[in-house]
């Protein structure tokens, strides 16, 4: 089974947390799943991948609470 593991990149510049479960790739299809939050799926499954949350810092600073519309199953990485 491949390495499931989160990595979680912050871009400065942009503004944008990439929350990745693989590296991006070309093929993949990218749709916005509200409130300027982009989902990078799987072209195949049309599993959820990536994750990029915009203007990150911002939404920090003003205490805003940051929902994902995703379901999750999270385990410790053996």
């Amino acid at each position: 089974m491949a390495d499931r593991r989160l990595v979680f990149r912050y871009d400065q510049e942009g503004d944008i947390l990439y929350i990745d479960q693989c590296p991006p790739y070309a093929e993949q299809e990218s749709e916005e799943i509200g409130d300027e939050i982009v989902a990078r799926l799987n072209p195949d499954s049309g599993a959820v991948e990536n994750l990029e949350i915009l203007f990150f810092s911002k939404r920090l600073t003003a205490n805003e609470k940051i929902e994902l519309p995703i379901e999750m199953d999270l385990r410790l990485a053996s």
